[in-house]
């Protein structure tokens, strides 16, 4: 079995397929069942220089397998969330943001089978 990783409230985590990462907010580790609860904050796609973030903020809370998780970096973060948070509209639909997480997630989740 894994070790469960030792991750805390309000820490940034992320979960990656191919080149693309979902950095997430960690609300609650349940390590009784290895599952984190995160709420999404940008999707960033990393082949591209800078990389092409997508605000994921207003989608919903996940609550996924801890073991997938990564830590991240304060440093790679705070260049992608600027990025966001410097936009002065929503450059994204919610919904758009929303088919953007479920088409990551099913990646993961094809990733996983």
């Amino acid at each position: 079995m894994k070790k469960i990783q030792e991750f805390q409230a309000q820490q940034i985590v992320f979960l990656q397929s191919g080149n693309i990462r979902l950095y997430t907010e960690v609300i609650q580790v349940i390590e009784s069942r290895q599952m984190c609860w995160v709420r999404p904050l940008i999707l960033a796609d990393l082949t591209a220089l800078p990389p092409l973030v997508s605000d994921m903020r207003e989608t919903s809370d996940l609550f996924w397998s801890i073991f997938l998780f990564q830590p991240a970096f304060d440093t790679e973060v705070i260049n992608l969330l600027s990025q966001v948070i410097r936009k002065d509209g929503k450059s994204e639909t919610d919904s758009n943001a929303k088919e953007q997480l479920h088409s990551f997630l099913r990646l993961i989740c094809q990733k996983e089978v």
